[in-house]
């Protein structure tokens, strides 16, 4: 049930991007001024995480503490995570930001599925 949980926490949609606003994130320090002093959201799934300049990531997702690290790598940001005490393998992956309050995280460096967020 917890396996279950977690894939539909981590992966929120699947859904091609057709006509949206969302534009690609390709450097660290454009991706950290975004996520700075700033907490990614997802009300639905209950997900409340940090990103941290130095490479930790912290929160809770459904009930239970997420964290981990990440890297940026060849215009990917790269992170391995545990979840109440599962691993999320490695992935890379693209990043997108819509405005100034969305995120948008896709899984295989853009090949794969999407997680939403808001920036609080």
């Amino acid at each position: 049930m917890k396996r279950l949980i977690l894939t539909l926490s981590f992966v929120l949609t699947a859904t091609p991007s057709l006509a949206d606003d969302y534009v690609p994130v390709t450097d660290q320090s454009t991706f950290l001024s975004l996520v700075e002093n700033r907490e990614l959201r997802n009300f639905f799934y209950g997900i409340k995480l940090n990103v941290l300049g130095n490479g930790q990531i912290q929160g809770r997702a459904v009930g239970w503490d997420v964290t981990g690290s990440w890297s940026w790598q060849d215009g990917y940001f790269c992170r391995e995570m545990s979840w109440g005490g599962d691993p999320i393998p490695y992935n890379c992956q693209l990043v997108e930001v819509e405005g100034n309050d969305r995120m948008r995280f896709t899984v295989d460096r853009g090949a794969g599925d999407s997680a939403s967020f808001r920036l609080r």
